[in-house]
């Protein structure tokens, strides 16, 4: 940190060059765009992934509870960041303002170029996939849906704000009550019974359960991650300062007892030893209590969250680029608005073309792996961003301040930077891979001359 020393209030370099993006988002609309990015095809997967940890249900369900409760930590203290700061680029935003514009560029040159686009084209496939369930289509006609749905989703975006806005409001409605209905019909079921959530206590001693608990917060949080996707649209909410942080707080909260629901719901039925054998975990459980129907539920509810996630990144992602090209820190052609729907149309669509190719191509994979975790490190850097700014500009407008600050921003710090050396020691080479892809970005920051921005706003 830099201590207690005054500097002035200033913005990101360039920032005086117009936000052309109209507010038109209500705090539906705000609140749709965060949940339907945040349930993407996890809800139905990853509560197996979490009960292979542990011989008993209660540190199963434990570690749902822990992870909504960071991410609700790191979801306050964005939203502080979101409702004083409500501009296009989100997290480009608050970390150039907060560290310095290199730092700024290099979350949006990351989040741009390899972590959108690589989720882009994971969730188009992970779409065809399923598709493939009530089609006929084969491996080649998978990709071609991928690329279908990508195009489809992203030509829709370039009408203008709120028919984005509607599709995601309609798509994320369809699949809460997807996903309400499979906790009802599971726990209605007279085949699942309390007595499956027996062994209720593991065997393990508590010592013997902290790296198991560590592995398995790891991927509760990658479930629960996306609750920052409205930030990126900052600009474009009617009334920022309040429908911000309610927003993003109301989104975490929901799909927080989405999860957890489910999660217990399907232990009702197979028990924690089915749960964690289960390889299709969702599908098992609703075809013990709908036979052979099950996996038609199931199949049809991952299409709609698969379809809904992909709207929302493919909604709000193109701002990042279009945020940085107006600070002069990105090709020039990102800053291009559509005069008649006021979207960044340029960025839609080279995003759409770049995610289709991935898919394509499969090296979307990858790049995801590479890359992902330094997102939870920018995360990190967010929630160090509102101590920093509330000591160095403490008279910058604040229309949210981060309840329990400030121990909601130091236990996010604390497992996002757990997160990343976990990553790190795990995954030492994709790790290295990631950083280097990152580091890229940096030839470019000097090649094109967006340095030049920085240097002129120092």
């Amino acid at each position: 940190m830099s201590g207690s020393r005054e500097e002035p209030n200033v913005d990101p370099p360039g920032s005086d060059q117009p936000d052309e993006l109209r507010p038109a988002l209500t705090l539906l609309d705000a609140t749709m765009i965060n949940v339907g990015t945040m349930v993407a095809s996890a809800i139905f997967i990853v509560p197996a992934v979490i009960a292979r940890n542990f011989s008993g249900t209660f540190p199963t369900i434990l570690v749902w509870i822990a992870g909504a409760l960071v991410s609700l930590c790191g979801a306050l203290c964005v939203a502080e960041l979101g409702a004083a700061m409500p501009k296009a680029g989100g997290q480009y935003v608050y970390l150039g303002r907060a560290y310095g514009s290199i730092w700024g560029y290099l979350y949006g040159w990351g989040s741009s170029v390899i972590i959108n686009p690589a989720s882009i084209a994971a969730i188009g496939v992970g779409f065809a996939t399923y598709l493939a369930y009530f089609l006929p289509i084969g491996p080649v006609g998978i990709k071609v849906a991928a690329v279908g749905s990508i195009v489809a989703l992203t030509f829709l975006n370039c009408f203008g704000l709120k028919l984005g806005a509607i599709t995601q409001d309609i798509l994320t409605v369809a699949k809460i009550v997807a996903a309400v209905g499979i906790i009802i019909i599971c726990f209605a079921a007279p085949s699942g019974s309390i007595a499956n959530f027996k062994p209720f206590w593991p065997t393990e001693s508590w010592s013997q359960l902290i790296a198991p608990f560590g592995v398995a917060m790891v991927a509760v949080l990658w479930a629960y991650d996306g609750w920052i996707e409205i930030t990126y649209v900052g600009s474009e909410i009617k009334n920022p300062a309040r429908d911000m942080p309610l927003s993003i707080i109301l989104s975490t909260v929901l799909v927080s007892l989405l999860y957890i629901g489910v999660a217990l719901a399907m232990t009702y039925v197979l028990g924690q030893p089915g749960v964690a054998r289960s390889e299709r975990v969702a599908a098992d459980a609703t075809t013990v209590v709908l036979g052979t129907a099950g996996a038609t539920v199931i199949s049809a509810a991952i299409l709609l969250s698969t379809l809904g996630a992909n709207n929302g990144i493919i909604f709000t992602a193109a701002r990042i680029p279009y945020a940085m090209a107006k600070r002069g820190e990105f090709f020039r052609w990102a800053g291009k608005v559509s005069p008649g729907y006021a979207v960044p149309v340029t960025s839609l669509v080279v995003q759409g073309v770049w995610s289709a190719m991935l898919a394509l191509s499969g090296t979307y994979d990858q790049l995801a792996t590479y890359v992902v975790f330094v997102s939870f490190l920018f995360y990190g850097m967010s929630c160090g961003a509102v101590i920093l700014l509330r000591r160095r500009e403490p008279g910058m407008p604040r229309p949210y301040r981060a309840w329990g600050y400030p121990i909601t921003p130091l236990i996010f710090i604390a497992f996002a930077l757990f997160i990343v050396a976990n990553t790190i020691v795990e995954q030492p080479v994709e790790s290295a891979k990631g950083a280097a892809l990152l580091g890229a970005g940096l030839v470019f920051y000097r090649l094109f001359g967006w340095h030049r921005s920085s240097d002129r706003k120092a």
